[in-house]
Formats: C-alpha cells, sequence, structure tokens
C-alpha cells in the first residue's frame, strides 16, 4: 500500500490549546508538514480545494508550488481540484506550469466538490455540477493533449485554434477523479479508463463500497482490463496513542470542535458521536494495532491500493507526533500486507 498525507488547510482554534494560527502561520505549518511527511516516507501530499471558512486552500496549485520548491522525491497531489466551477485554460495551464516546478511529480485529483459556497462565487447554478464537470474535463483532457484546439460548449466562451503554453512537462499527467457521493463520479472515471479517489470520510462503509463497486463495474462495461482499475481511499483524522481509550480522550475535543463548524454541519454526519464514527464510520482513532486492524477491514472491501490521512486541526507538535508514529508503527506493516501498482517506480 501507498500513503498520501492530505490537507484541507483547516484553520480553526485549536480545541486544547485555545490558539489561533494567524494565515501565514498556518501556510507554514503546511509547508513544514509536506517537508517532513517527504522526510518520513509518504508517498504523496495532498492539498483540497475549498472557498470559505475555516479552510484556507482556495488555491493548491499555488500552495502546491511552494511545496514542490521545498521537497524533491513526493508526489503532489490536488484533493480535489474543483474542475467543475475553474476554467479548464487556466488550470491547464496553472498545472502545466506546476508540473514543471516540481519535475514532474504533479497528479490532479479533480471532482466537483462537496461545499456548495463555491458555485455562486463562480456563476454556476448546483444542479449544472456534473454537465459542467463532464463537459470541463474533456476540454482539460483536450488543452494537454493536443494543439490548435478548437472547441465550443456550454461554459466557457469559444475556443479557436487554441495551444496552452507550457505544454506539461510529464507525456500525461495523470488523474484520478474523487468520488464522495454520487455514480456520476465513478461513471466518468470509468469511462475514460482513469483510477478513483473515494473520500471515506463522511459516511459507513458501505456507501463508499458501493461506489466503488459501481466504478468497476462500468470500468468492465467500457471494455478495460479489470486488473487496471486502480482505487484509492481517504479515511476519516489520524489519531495514535499507546491504548485506544488514550486516544478516544486525547482526541476528542478536536472531535467535537470540528463538529461544531459550519462547514462539518453541511456535511450533515450520520454519526451520532465519537464513539458512533470510531464504531462504524472511518475514523483512525486507537492504538497502532486497532488503526492497522480497521485499515485492513476496509481494504478488504475497497480494494484500494493507496490511502490518504489527515492530521489537520491538531497542534503542530501532534501533527508530527502522529505522522511519525503512523510512519513508523503503521505503515511498515501495511505495505507488506498490501501490495501496489501504484508509483512503483
Amino acid at each position: 500500500m501507498k500513503f498520501a498525507l492530505f490537507s484541507l488547510v483547516m484553520n480553526i482554534r485549536n480545541a486544547v490549546t485555545g490558539e489561533t494560527l494567524t494565515t501565514q502561520e498556518k501556510f507554514q505549518n503546511i509547508l513544514q508538514q509536506a517537508i517532513y511527511a517527504e522526510k518520513l516516507g509518504f508517498d504523496a501530499y495532498g492539498i483540497g480545494e475549498r472557498h470559505g471558512p475555516p479552510f484556507l486552500s482556495s488555491s493548491p496549485a499555488v500552495l502546491l508550488t511552494a511545496i514542490a520548491a521545498h521537497t524533491s522525491r513526493i508526489r503532489l497531489l490536488t484533493t480535489v481540484a474543483v474542475l467543475s466551477v475553474l476554467d479548464p485554460v487556466r488550470v491547464a495551464e496553472d498545472y502545466a506550469t506546476l508540473d514543471h516546478l516540481s519535475g514532474g511529480r504533479l497528479e490532479l485529483i479533480i471532482g466537483k466538490g462537496n461545499d456548495p459556497r463555491h458555485y455562486p462565487l463562480f456563476g454556476i447554478k448546483e444542479e449544472e455540477q456534473w454537465d459542467s464537470l463532464a463537459e470541463r474535463y474533456a476540454l482539460l483532457k483536450r488543452l494537454w493533449s493536443e494543439e490548435n484546439v478548437s472547441w465550443d460548449g456550454k461554459y466557457r466562451p469559444p475556443l479557436r485554434e487554441v495551444t496552452i503554453l507550457p505544454r506539461p512537462l510529464q507525456a500525461s499527467i495523470p488523474i484520478w477523479h474523487g468520488s464522495a457521493s454520487s455514480p456520476l463520479s465513478t461513471e466518468l472515471a470509468a469511462q475514460y479508463g482513469e483510477p478513483i479517489f473515494s473520500s471515506n470520510t463522511f459516511h459507513p462503509l458501505p456507501k463508499y463500497k458501493a461506489l466503488i463497486d459501481h466504478y468497476r463495474e462500468r470500468w468492465a462495461y467500457y471494455g478495460h482490463d479489470p486488473k487496471h482499475a486502480v482505487v484509492g481511499a481517504g479515511a476519516g483524522t489520524l489519531y495514535l496513542a499507546k491504548t485506544t481509550e488514550e486516544a478516544i480522550r486525547r482526541y476528542r475535543p478536536y472531535y467535537e470542535a470540528f463538529h461544531s463548524t459550519d462547514s462539518a454541519k453541511h456535511n450533515q454526519s450520520p454519526f451520532t458521536s465519537l464513539e458512533d464514527n470510531l464504531a462504524n464510520g472511518p475514523l483512525l482513532v486507537g492504538s497502532p494495532e486497532r488503526v492497522i486492524e480497521k485499515i485492513l477491514t476496509y481494504q478488504a472491501a475497497y480494494g484500494h491500493q493507496v490511502m490518504s490521512i489527515s492530521v489537520d486541526g491538531l497542534t503542530e507538535a501532534e501533527q508530527r507526533e502522529q505522522m511519525a508514529w503512523f510512519a513508523s508503527e503503521v505503515m511498515p506493516v501495511l505495505r507488506r500486507e498490501i501490495t501496489s501498482s501504484v508509483w512503483s517506480a
């Protein structure tokens, strides 16, 4: 199995210390987090895109470019780039530039996003999100693979004989399709023969498994070799301790603080408590042995080769503690147990 550290650059008052980082301090925290992730042996680092509090991640390409300048090996991902509201020309140019500046380490996870606040900002109606995503993605693919592109569509002005510059460094920038709530995203991924990354953060296992199963069914329908269907999956926030009881006690203030934010309320979590989420949801809170057991249970259901974790919201010291503990106690076991063809080079 391969491992990514993801962040939405959530900046809220720390539930334990009462401290709130300034925007500058938070950006420096993210940069140091990515540098440390590479040092610890994580395979990838990802920045999600959000356009409202408590997140400071409205410009993933800019943040990932800063990270690229301070790292040399780790893959750089968007988690997700909200392509349903973005201009494909701007996306093609920005991320091709990042691809060069990172030495070809970029991978794009695209999606429509799960926060409706971005639609009025960019003039898209929420009911148009899927049609907009499909159209914009088709154009993005052409802009990266063709020159002298002419195009007509609904969600941006026509193009005539356009060649974007710079061209990407990689022959083909890898694209993942973010999957959280609808078979329309898994359908698009299967149609193009591209991998999916299951959110696996807000709901019980069966909901996400149904979407992953749909992806594999439609993958076969479109004539792709089943062995080439690749799945990644997220997880709830990580919190490890020597015992599961200690981990729950230490993590509880963070859980309650995040679930009181407007963003979390929008997600309408089906879990009634921290204990309910631990028993029936994706949170990775407990002893290393308990967390390994839970990840293996989910992997048996999903068949994913890549997983992501998050340490958003914790103190900086706890972030480093949790990353180091995961890298030393959890990652080696799962690397031995689960093979992965992703990032094999």
